[in-house]
């Protein structure tokens, strides 16, 4: 066996992640509802894993959001279910926000392939991560968070080392203490979640805690961006049947407008339920509408005020 093969084993031994429960080594013989019990339980104790991180995670956001508001992307980088995730998020903040798909991206350590396919190798390539942050013209008001059960995915850590070469705001979330994808970031968020009920098995705890802060993350960069108005989404993209019923909800919670008066603020607009809000509030005409929220940088709450 390699020497990297020897040291790979040392340091999985080190890992909170990685540690075996001898008290559930017996498990698979208990009844199906003891086992989800067991997982329930162990489920409900990441919320309180993420809660000690908090004031990391609000410092991360503040500093994401001021590089966004000048025209930087946030760009998740990580292997396996890290990467996956990552994407996941990433892809939900069009339709939620109406944020342009090159605003958030989640890159994963061997491609779209990865994401259904496991692709061998990927994840141990620091090169990899570099080239694929290169591709998409990194620059110093972007921000890489690099996600990692372990901290220690090379992939992770290689974008997060590479995304500081160039000046951009690095994030490093993983789920043990004194990682080194912490330690390599300008923000590290460690949520210890403790063991996993399957050894090793990081889609479990690790990768709840790890949505639960890409959630922050991106939904509280977006309200600091003003994509919403309280806690409406009204930068909500009405792409199909639901989200135009979901676009006319939202402006009526907004503005208590008759339904006919709503529908022809929407109409006016063309869809946009910002634009339509601060219409009806307003009384002003869409074209209107539009210059003030231009000139508020897209904030409804600061628009409607002047």
């Amino acid at each position: 066996m390699s020497s990297t093969y020897d040291e790979l084993r040392a340091q999985l031994a080190t890992l909170t992640t990685e540690a075996f429960r001898p008290e559930l080594a017996e498990i698979d013989r208990l009844p199906t509802l003891d086992i989800a019990r067991i997982m329930n339980g162990e489920d409900g104790s990441v919320p309180g894993a993420v809660a000690t991180r908090l004031p990391a995670i609000a410092a991360a956001i503040d500093a994401t959001a001021a590089r966004m508001a000048r025209g930087g992307r946030l760009i998740y980088a990580g292997a396996g279910t890290a990467g996956r995730l990552g994407v996941l998020d990433a892809s939900e903040c069009p339709p939620t926000f109406n944020a342009s798909p090159d605003q958030v991206i989640g890159l994963i350590a061997g491609g779209h392939t990865a994401i259904v396919t496991s692709i061998e190798g990927a994840e141990d390539s620091e090169e990899l991560a570099a080239r694929d942050l290169d591709g998409l013209g990194l620059t110093a008001d972007d921000t890489v968070v690099g996600v990692s059960a372990s901290g220690r995915t090379p992939y992770a850590v290689g974008a997060v080392e590479h995304a500081r070469t160039v000046g951009a705001l690095t994030i490093g979330l993983s789920c043990n203490a004194g990682s080194v994808l912490a330690a390599a970031a300008d923000h590290g968020i460690e949520v210890v979640v403790g063991p996993e009920l399957l050894t090793g098995s990081t889609r479990l705890k690790a990768g709840t805690a790890q949505k639960l802060v890409l959630n922050m993350i991106s939904t509280i960069t977006m309200i600091r961006l003003g994509k919403t108005y309280g806690n409406l989404m009204v930068d909500v993209r009405a792409s199909n049947e639901k989200l135009r019923a979901r676009s006319h909800r939202i402006v009526a919670l907004a503005t208590d407008a008759p339904d006919a008066d709503i529908e022809a603020a929407l109409t006016a607009a063309d869809g946009e339920v910002k634009t339509a809000i601060l219409m009806v509030l307003a009384g002003v005409d869409a074209p209107t509408a539009t210059s003030r929220l231009r000139h508020a940088n897209g904030h409804l709450r600061a628009a409607i005020q002047g």
